[in-house]
């Protein structure tokens, strides 16, 4: 009989994340790009500065983003806070050459052009600076999961500054994270 946790081992030594990063790419390639892949799930696309990177997210990767989000809207609609579901929409800024594609996002209060909070689950290092795109963008407050834990950096004039909490959500973000690891996903909804 397999454990769970040799389960989630062996799933995640057989379904690593696959990076791709391309140079020289122009902004009119990079809508063609968008345009040709469609709604495609396979991949999450960024781009800054004329480059363009793909990655292949590995199954832990949408296990913990879709987790996170389910969870977090659950907390949303229990506290009645009025929220905007955007997923990984594509959000781009031509003049300022950056786009990208969040794990999860939301619009909290009303509907915004740019979300306020993105939601990054990071399971491999390196690629481009997701930050840098998120603050040409003008999005308040980026979460990155990371190492099971949340680091948040919330939006002030032109620079991210990292804050313990979020100050857009009133949410202990180490329980949610917490929550977000449990085996058990219904039962850890159900407790948070």
């Amino acid at each position: 009989m397999v454990l769970l946790q040799d389960l989630a081992e062996r799933l995640q030594a057989e379904d690593p994340e696959e990076r791709l990063t391309i140079s020289g790419i122009s902004w009119d390639r990079y809508e063609v790009f968008l345009n040709d892949l469609g709604d495609s799930l396979r991949y999450r696309v960024t781009y800054l500065d004329g480059v363009l990177e793909l990655v292949s997210p590995s199954r832990r990767h949408e296990r913990n983003k879709t987790i996170i989000g389910s969870l977090l809207e659950d907390y949303l609609k229990e506290k009645r806070i009025p929220f905007f579901p955007l997923g990984s929409t594509t959000f781009r800024n031509q003049k300022k050459r950056g786009g990208t594609e969040p794990d999860e996002s939301y619009c909290i209060g009303t509907e915004k052009e740019f979300p306020d909070i993105a939601i990054e689950v990071v399971v491999t290092s390196g690629g481009l600076d997701k930050l840098e795109v998120y603050r040409r963008l003008g999005v308040r407050e980026v979460w990155f999961f990371k190492k099971n834990q949340f680091e948040i950096h919330h939006l002030r004039g032109e620079a991210y500054e990292q804050i313990p909490q979020s100050e857009v959500l009133p949410l202990d973000l180490a329980m949610l994270a917490e929550y977000a690891i449990a085996t058990d996903p219904l039962a850890a909804a159900l407790e948070f």
